[in-house]
């Protein structure tokens, strides 16, 4: 991509460019998450104690509110200029390490388990929002160097709404598809 393509091309263009940039580097750390070494015996606890969290949360019917509360908390600290990305890229990598545990205990390959979650729209949509999120962390850094950042903060504002609406119909729709596994 040239530096003169970037120039004459519109903001929305610039904006889903980095968006889409951001998404392929959230992608890859995860999928370097789902490499980390972990022993099985760290695997299965690691699915138990996340099973009981589930149940517990099916019982007092709260899943929803904590999902979209998780995801979205991690997503609002991913919007902080700089520091946002390196949260991200943390967040992202235990993500993968997380899928590959519960992988292992499930004894299916961790590679084949992310593919599997990205035939979901869950997958997608949050990793849509936490692109968007971390692409607007370097846009906000971008602007407030530039001394330029109170347009800025009102664009990041809207993207924190978009997120907001993202991630609670990911939440939905995840809370849909584990109650309705038995």
């Amino acid at each position: 991509m040239s530096l003169e393509f970037w120039k004459n091309a519109s903001p929305l263009v610039r904006r889903i460019i980095t968006i889409t940039i951001v998404f392929i580097f959230a992608v890859i750390i995860t999928v370097a998450g789902t490499w980390a070494p972990i022993k099985e015996q760290e695997a299965e606890e690691i699915h138990k104690e996340l099973n009981q969290t589930i149940n517990s949360l099916k019982t007092n019917n709260l899943l929803v509110q904590y999902v979209f509360g998780n995801n979205f908390m991690f997503t609002l600290i991913m919007f902080v200029p700089v520091i946002g990305v390196v949260f991200g890229a943390y967040v992202l990598y235990n993500t993968g390490a997380v899928i590959a545990a519960i992988a292992i205990s499930k004894k299916v390959p961790p590679a084949l388990y992310l593919i599997a979650l990205f035939l979901t729209p869950i997958a997608w949509l949050e990793f849509i929002a936490y692109s968007t999120a971390m692409a607007e962390s370097i846009w906000l850094a971008h602007r407030l160097w530039q001394r330029r950042g109170k347009h800025e903060i009102i664009n990041a504002c809207k993207f924190i709404s978009v997120c907001a609406v993202i991630l609670l119909v990911a939440a939905i729709i995840e809370a849909v598809m584990i109650y309705s596994v038995p």
